[in-house]
């Protein structure tokens, strides 16, 4: 039987959120094909092995995997044999997994450091590996790669923190020139709109960009559009394929961290998504070229913003390790397909040995 490590938390403002994603892979894994581990990781980054994964109500998330912090785990950063070996120095007691499956998001977590982790240990995991991970994580090196292959993206402009700080104003007076209200202000390297501001007059922008700041020293301003949010969801290595689309209709002013995971009415998820089906074909062959030209793997979910006046469409970002619950869009695309919870789950896992196994066959000396 797989020894499956179902690793969640993570040091990044996304923590609960993966606790959340977490439970519901843990509760779905087939029971008869995988022997399941949940690996905690809190804010400090320490990771602690729950040998008997618990699931415990939450009043935010509904219900959340626990994150029980005993002992004092080291993790191997080379090769053992394919495996992952966890030990705690507590104890002397030894732990491994054959392959990782990460429900974490964000920084630390889904931006390449954490697959980077995994690589050296040669063990194989779930989602994409360092570089598409660290690409899908920055949007800025994001929209930069999508414009090079002729993917439409919407007007930016990026700002770093150092440069914010001395020239202010300047940047002020070119945001305003060169973009109109509203605009979003959206730090480079997060998710879940952590840190992301809808701007609408001058009197807001300096408080936006402070809010980005503290989450990454890289910012986005962008154009804002009046426009409907389109996902697809993508699975596979070398030849992907996406799911038919689905619409997400926040009921808040955009759709902000409170609408996707606080408030249980934020958002409704329509599936299939109302559009006709010529551009729901085009919208998907971009989707998947999108994800081969941003080195993805394993699985993505893909956003575009459809412009309600002109049907223009841009895709806003990629997700290299999308919502997991039970209820988040990327595994209701699939089981719209035909793909229930579980089957993708150990479909992702099989992608992961494969990728590895591919990996395995490279030579390292020469």
């Amino acid at each position: 039987m797989i020894k499956v490590g179902v690793l969640y938390g993570g040091r990044s403002g996304e923590h609960e959120v993966s606790r959340c994603s977490a439970a519901s892979v843990v509760r779905f894994l087939d029971k008869s094909k995988f022997d399941v581990t949940a690996i905690g990781i809190d804010h400090n980054g320490r990771w602690y092995v729950q040998d008997t994964p618990e699931i415990i109500d939450d009043k935010d998330f509904g219900s959340v995997m626990n994150l029980n912090r005993e002992g004092e785990w080291f993790v191997n950063h080379y090769e053992r044999d394919g495996k992952l070996y966890l030990f705690n120095s507590s104890t002397g007691r030894e732990v491994y997994v054959d392959v990782v499956f990460p429900v974490v998001h964000g920084t630390f977590c889904e931006d390449g450091t954490l697959q980077g982790l995994l690589e050296l240990a040669m063990v194989p995991y779930v989602g994409a590996d360092v570089i598409g991970s660290s690409i899908g994580m920055d949007k800025d090196v994001t929209k930069r790669l999508l414009k090079e292959a002729g993917v439409p993206i919407v007007e930016y402009i990026k700002i770093v923190k150092h440069e914010w700080d001395e020239e202010k104003s300047k940047y002020i007076k070119r945001i305003e020139n060169e973009l109109d209200y509203p605009i979003f202000v959206k730090p480079c390297n997060a998710g879940s709109s952590v840190g992301v501001s809808k701007v609408k007059n001058t009197s807001m922008l300096a408080d936006a960009v402070e809010e980005a700041f503290q989450w990454d020293n890289k910012l986005l301003v962008e154009r804002g559009i009046n426009a409907r949010e389109i996902e697809f969801s993508i699975l596979g290595n070398e030849k992907p394929e996406a799911s038919d689309p689905g619409e997400i209709r926040p009921k808040h002013e955009f759709y902000s961290y409170e609408a996707k995971y606080i408030d249980s009415d934020g958002a409704e998820l329509i599936i299939p998504a109302d559009i006709s089906p010529e551009l729901a074909d085009r919208m998907k062959k971009i989707a998947v070229n999108a994800y081969l030209a941003l080195c993805c793997s394993g699985m993505a979910r893909v956003d575009f913003l459809l412009d309600r006046d002109s049907e223009d469409f841009y895709l806003n970002e990629i997700n290299t390790l999308p919502g997991f619950t039970s209820i988040s869009m990327y595994p209701k695309l699939w089981e719209r397909a035909g793909i229930k919870y579980s089957s993708l789950l150990e479909n992702l896992i099989e992608l992961a040995l494969k990728r590895r196994n591919n990996k395995n066959r490279l030579r390292t000396k020469f």
